[in-house]
């Protein structure tokens, strides 16, 4: 028997099951359909696993130098299936938490494969929803208002490298039974950068290879330099400017070994595992985009600002429609959504405004525009920045490279870009963020009384030296 709803969303992942509560809010009958487990990649194969792994690697390093800290510490050694226990544990209870929700808003869960089906007897418009059931039983049939399509990504690999035996992506790496002697990994991204810093900090030997020139591209080139630099200081290499080869690809005797061009020259690289790190592609296949009129653009759902698709009962959220694939931003898009459908007219998400984290040792944290970028969008920039070596708690932290950089607009003075690496900067990165959507000033920001002694003191000086004003630098 078909099953009524204002609401039916495809996938259970952090913009699901946020819009599903969200429309759970606002009074509406919805429903949720997902195949694997409620929390999706974020909570299984992403966000919450590898942050949990990182914090491991970090209290390992940590514990190795504990004669900085007047503590001696003798045979420190990883148990790295008790590593793996303790993420798994994290990683269990949030889960747990996430199915309380979902009972909590009376949502329905559907444990299957939902496609969408074009015009039937059910509706004249494409958007009834026909569920393979997990458990064999008879497909259940859904027929919503609305329908949300927030069934994720998977990672990306190089077209002719095949992913077995030695050669991962996330996804196997995250259940490694034990750590790797030496990796190569393929991508100096955001994910790449993360595991070549744990995986140094536990004590495998790490080569970073990326196309491009630098390392996470994305960030301000001051970050990625600095980025680098730290990197290479706790042992991990690092080539730019290399196009890796997949046909060259060997594995043998436990080992793996592949080449890249490498300014103009072919070098070879050898290690025990490959790890292939180089982005992430929308799961759009077998979900019935073809009964639709849904567009799909360079491999990602086409969607305007309130998440429309071309079906305007159909709408699209998360790393199925590209742009920035973070699990926050996610969240915020099935809310737009979900309210934009409710007729409760929701502001559209203004993405420079969206903080983005990197939670390697150090950690990286931006929001806004890099000064590349600023000064390519015709802004006269002024830029202050601060050094945490200069800041009393990071030296007592242990943790003083880095440092903050604020860009501002010269005519206006608003705030364009805040950079941060360093010690718990994601963590800092948000009082930026509030920064820009309120279009505060570096004044402003200055004349914040930041706590002493805190790192975020790093911040006020950093707004203070966009107009040579810092106090300690």
């Amino acid at each position: 028997m078909a099953e009524e709803y204002d609401l039916v969303i495809l996938g259970g992942g952090t913009g699901g099951y946020v819009a599903a509560i969200r429309a759970s809010q606002l009074g509406l009958r919805t429903a949720l359909v997902e195949k694997g487990k409620l929390g999706g990649t974020c909570l299984h194969k992403g966000c919450i696993p590898s942050k949990a792994l990182l914090r491991s690697a970090e209290v390992y390093a940590t514990t190795k130098r504990s004669e900085e800290f007047g503590i001696s510490a003798s045979n420190v050694e990883v148990n790295f299936s008790k590593v793996q226990e303790r993420k798994s544990k994290i990683v269990d209870q949030l889960h747990k938490g996430v199915q309380h929700l979902m009972k909590q808003g009376k949502i329905d869960i559907y444990e299957g494969t939902g496609r969408i089906l074009g015009p039937s007897i059910f509706s004249p418009m494409p958007g009834t929803i026909s569920v393979e059931m997990n458990n064999g039983d008879d497909n259940a049939m859904l027929i919503p208002k609305n329908v949300i399509v927030a069934t994720g990504s998977r990672p990306r690999t190089l077209p002719g490298l095949e992913i077995g035996g030695n050669v991962m992506t996330s996804d196997e790496a995250l259940v490694m039974e034990e750590i790797p002697s030496s990796i190569i990994i393929v991508g100096g991204g955001v994910i790449g950068i993360e595991w070549a810093s744990m995986l140094s900090d536990f004590g495998a030997d790490v080569t970073v290879v990326e196309y491009a020139d630098r390392i996470i591209p994305t960030e301000d080139k001051e970050v990625s330099r600095e980025m680098q630099r730290l990197m290479k200081k706790k042992g991990v290499k690092i080539v730019t400017g290399a196009k890796v080869l997949p046909e060259t690809l060997k594995q043998a005797e436990g080992n793996v070994a592949i080449s890249a061009e490498v300014k103009g020259e072919q070098r070879e690289f050898t290690a025990e595992k490959l790890l292939v790190s180089v982005g992430r592609q929308a799961n759009i296949e077998g979900i019935g985009l073809e009964n639709t009129d849904i567009q799909v653009e360079k491999g990602f759902i086409a969607t305007n600002e309130f998440f429309q698709t071309k079906e305007s009962h159909i709408y699209a959220i998360g790393d199925v429609i590209g742009g920035l694939q973070l699990a926050h931003v996610a969240s915020h898009e099935g809310i737009v959504a979900v309210e934009h459908l409710a007729n409760e007219n929701p502001e559209p998400i203004n993405y420079s405004l969206v903080s983005k984290c990197i939670y390697s040792s150090p950690e990286a944290a931006s929001v806004g525009y890099t000064e590349d970028e600023a000064k390519e969008m015709g802004f006269k920039v002024k830029t202050g920045k601060f050094s945490f070596r200069a800041i009393g708690k990071a030296l007592v932290f242990g943790e003083a490279d880095g440092f903050v950089k604020i860009i501002a607009d010269e005519d206006t003075n608003d705030i364009l870009g805040v950079h941060m690496i360093g010690p718990h900067v994601t963590d800092m990165i948000s009082e930026a963020g509030l920064a820009r959507v309120l279009d505060a000033t570096p004044w402003e920001v200055a004349h914040t009384i930041h706590p002493h002694p805190t790192l975020s003191e790093a911040i006020g000086e950093a707004a203070l030296a966009v107009d040579g004003k810092a106090i300690h630098g």
